[in-house]
């Protein structure tokens, strides 16, 4: 651990003044329990229940829902776990410390992937939010539903969640410690209040989505899978608040305790979607509970709301104030609140916005987890050693540097993480958003994970041996994947 002196913790109503520079190591106050709390914290949310409902709708039996969301989650966990390492060494996020691999303006793909998964999970936690309380005004108040009284609770629901975000890192844990606990006394009390209707021989409707049952298996633990792989942009968004020198174990076992504790909330979304005949889940569900739950539900989906967007917007503000240098932290999460609100507005009124999540959360899993590969990859090759100063330099509008690579960009990476995005898009099957051109080979079965995660490794690894990079870009041990080549460091300018 750092012998370094540390600053008192900021207040939690103190404005975050760190944007995506380094943390100094003396304001570097978090734990590995922290870092355990806001990823459970952010995911223990009626945002992750839903998901969870999803191999219900798509036909699956309470069993059957319950093994793809076991499947989907622990795979997600395992590509996930090296993501909150970079943090702590680099003293920056996951995009900037991207930009040792990708190159420093590269390093954009990682602030592509972390707006997409925003503008998905933020979408998706007021959506939830704003229905629990629609839920609320019609069964305990009487209230008729309406488009206009979901929209306006969903702005209401927007805006505190900015809120939040502005406020930064320390409010964001206050909110994940409530919501820890208090969502998970709720999932747990469901026990009680479904005890009488509940039935776990619940067969499923007999009409899989995708017409055979493992094609519809695989596309509901894919979707599952989804929740931990948004996490791999925004994981250092927290553990750079993380000494340096934490172990590795340490910061991987928060990650795989954090995740492994959402099945709380995804089994608590496949159970109660078997009670809820039709309509919204969230409305249907307050119609279906006991009055006593039923104020439990509103209220916890509510705070929930606010920690999943909190989480999700609150990464993609703080890179995009690096990519657009006018913007600061606060403007940066303003514009893309205003943006991913903008598309709830559009799903509710215009379009199918279940399967507009469905489409994106689809994206996400087959475009981030190739990116993850090729950092966990990169982290290895380069025996985990990174300079702070040069992954800096794009952010303050200069060239130069250890990752300068092809004015500013390392093709090596870049190229190996487009192609094999590109490559699993093409075979992805997410109705009716994504419908890959060689979805169908396998006999309607999904191999764009597959696809993706071996065409990165294949790609990256191989372009590291046939183009060997600078042996600058590396600690004093060097290389782990074949041999580098002789330059000098392009001066900063």
């Amino acid at each position: 651990m750092s012998t370094v002196a540390q600053n008192a913790k900021p207040k939690i109503t103190e404005i975050e003044g760190f944007g995506i520079d380094t943390i100094p190591d003396a304001d570097r106050t978090s734990t590995p329990w922290d870092l355990f709390r806001i990823q459970f914290g952010g995911a223990n949310t009626f945002a992750t229940v839903l998901l969870g409902t999803f191999p219900i709708a798509f036909g699956l039996s309470f069993w059957e829902g319950v093994a793809a969301v076991v499947l989907g989650v622990l795979v997600g966990t395992l590509f996930l776990m090296p993501m909150g390492i970079f943090g702590p060494r680099t003293g920056t996020n996951n995009a900037v410390s991207s930009g040792a691999h990708l190159g420093v303006r590269g390093r954009i793909a990682g602030s592509f992937l972390s707006l997409l998964t925003a503008i998905a999970f933020y979408s998706i936690s007021v959506w939830v939010g704003g229905d629990a309380l629609v839920g609320a005004f019609v069964r305990l108040f009487g209230a008729e539903d309406s488009q206009g009284l979901r929209i306006g609770l969903y702005a209401l629901l927007g805006i505190i969640v900015i809120v939040v975000v502005v406020y930064g890192y320390q409010f964001m844990l206050l909110v994940n410690r409530v919501a820890v606990w208090a969502n998970t006394v709720l999932m747990l009390l469901a026990v009680v209040a479904f005890s009488g209707t509940f039935d776990a021989n619940f067969a499923g409707s007999g009409e899989y989505l995708l017409g055979d049952f493992w094609p519809t298996f695989l596309l509901s633990a894919l979707i599952a899978m989804s929740n931990p792989i948004s996490f791999g942009a925004f994981l250092g968004d927290w553990s750079r608040y993380i000494p340096r020198g934490t172990s590795n174990g340490k910061l991987m076992l928060a990650t795989l305790g954090a995740q492994t504790m959402t099945l709380i909330p995804f089994i608590f979304g496949v159970a109660t979607m078997t009670l809820v005949a039709s309509g919204d889940y969230i409305v249907g569900l307050i119609g279906a509970a006991p009055v006593w739950y039923a104020y439990l539900i509103i209220v916890v989906a509510f705070v929930g709301g606010l920690s999943t967007g909190s989480t999700s917007l609150y990464g993609t503000g703080l890179d995009f104030s690096s990519v657009f240098p006018k913007l600061s932290r606060v403007q940066a999460t303003i514009a893309i609140g205003a943006i991913a609100f903008a598309f709830i507005v559009a799903g509710r009124l215009f379009v199918d916005l279940l399967g507009a999540v469905n489409g994106f959360v689809g994206a996400i899993v087959v475009t981030t987890t190739p990116w993850m590969i090729i950092m966990a990859i990169g982290y290895w090759n380069r025996r985990g050693w990174y300079s702070s100063d040069d992954l800096q330099v794009f952010n303050k509008g200069k060239q130069g540097g250890r990752y300068w690579f092809a004015n500013g960009i390392n093709w090596r990476a870049m190229v190996a993480w487009i192609v094999s995005a590109v490559l699993g898009l093409q075979f992805a099957y997410y109705p009716p958003i994504i419908e890959g051109q060689w979805s169908g080979v396998a006999g309607g079965i999904d191999l764009s994970l597959i696809v993706a995660i071996v065409s990165a490794a294949v790609l990256y690894v191989g372009a590291l041996l046939i183009f060997p990079e600078p042996a600058y870009a590396f600690g004093p041990k060097g290389s782990r994947i074949g041999r580098t080549t002789k330059a000098t460091v392009p001066a900063v300018r």
